[in-house]
């Protein structure tokens, strides 16, 4: 088996993107048309989403055929309707005396501050993800749901650094693999783990490195925190999962986030996380929430690292460290 350090590693998952770079927004659509078992997790406490309270344990429905992130705000919640569509016409979806319905649950990232906020993803747009979705390599960085990410935003947009879209992978008990594909929109800080050294940061005015999130707001900081910021995204696994276990594992997942963002789960942070078991490999929870919270801090990473300067707003390899 061909591992590609990414999502679509984990069986029966393709990653499709839509990007607007001229309008600075666009979305990701993970599909699993034949039905994916799924949890999520809501940590931060201004989140963006559709169809999470059905992904709760003693909800009937257990499966669902994608997963949507999006730019846009609240407006891009819509392009999961055109991904309901594009499963539709192929035949997925819960079974229901009138035909099938699609399950698509979505998370969104508030990128309005940047680009052309009057341009978001939409219906249309959500069709074209799912049309450009493959199960090879993922684009990384700049493009889909992380075309307009930005994190270290407590001193506004304008002293910002250029975020976007990561994955990551990893195989354990022989061929058990788990995944992550994440869209990293925070107001805090992307910290390299282990190291403590920040990433990407709200830039110093003389644009010589960053400054600290968690500082400023324990000090003399009266601004206002810029509204809605988040990190979204999926773990999926080959491995069999109850809906009880896929709720677990995305709550462990998160945990990816506390060793990479500072701070996490704000008030202004719609931190949400989706977990997809779409195989029958037998494993530990424990060994895969482990996991998952590594493959998550890895994403978040690697889109810092594989973003570009955009828009104006410079990405951290473009920021002068002295």
């Amino acid at each position: 088996m061909v591992m590609y350090g990414a999502i679509t590693d984990v069986s029966g998952v393709k990653v499709g993107h839509y990007t607007d770079k001229k309008a600075v927004t666009g979305c990701t659509v993970i599909l699993c048309e034949p039905g994916a078992v799924a949890g999520v997790d809501v940590s931060g406490s201004s989140p963006g989403t559709r169809e999470t309270d059905l992904l709760r344990p003693g909800n009937l429905v257990e499966k669902v055929q994608a997963i949507v992130l999006s730019g846009g705000s609240a407006f891009g919640l819509d392009a999961a309707t055109g991904v309901m569509r594009y499963l539709e016409e192929r035949g997925f979806g819960y079974e229901t005396s009138a035909g099938r319905v699609p399950i698509v649950p979505a998370a969104i990232i508030f990128d309005l501050n940047i680009g052309d906020s009057t341009i978001r993803p939409g219906a249309s747009e959500g069709y074209q993800a799912c049309l450009a979705a493959t199960n090879i390599e993922v684009a990384e960085g700049c493009v889909g749901a992380g075309t307009g990410a930005t994190v270290g935003k407590i001193l506004g947009v304008e002293r910002a650094v250029k975020s976007g879209l990561g994955t990551a992978s990893q195989k354990i008990a022989g061929d058990i693999v788990i995944a992550a594909l994440i869209v990293v929109n925070a107001v805090g800080d992307v910290i390299e783990p282990g190291t403590g050294k920040i990433l990407a940061g709200p830039r110093k005015a003389d644009g010589s490195g960053f400054l600290s999130t968690s500082s400023l707001l324990k000090g003399e900081f009266k601004e206002a925190v810029p509204p809605f910021n988040t990190v979204i995204g999926v773990v999926a696994t080959d491995a069999k999962l109850s809906k009880a276990e896929a709720n677990k594992l995305a709550r462990v997942a998160q945990v990816g986030i506390a060793r990479t963002i500072d701070p996490c789960h704000t008030m202004y942070d719609g931190d949400a996380l989706f977990a997809l078991s779409s195989g029958d490999k037998e494993a530990d929870i424990s060994a895969l929430g482990a996991t998952a919270a590594e493959v998550v801090a890895e994403a978040i990473v690697r889109a810092i690292r594989k973003a570009e300067t955009l828009a104006g707003v410079p990405a951290a390899k473009d920021v002068n460290r002295c």
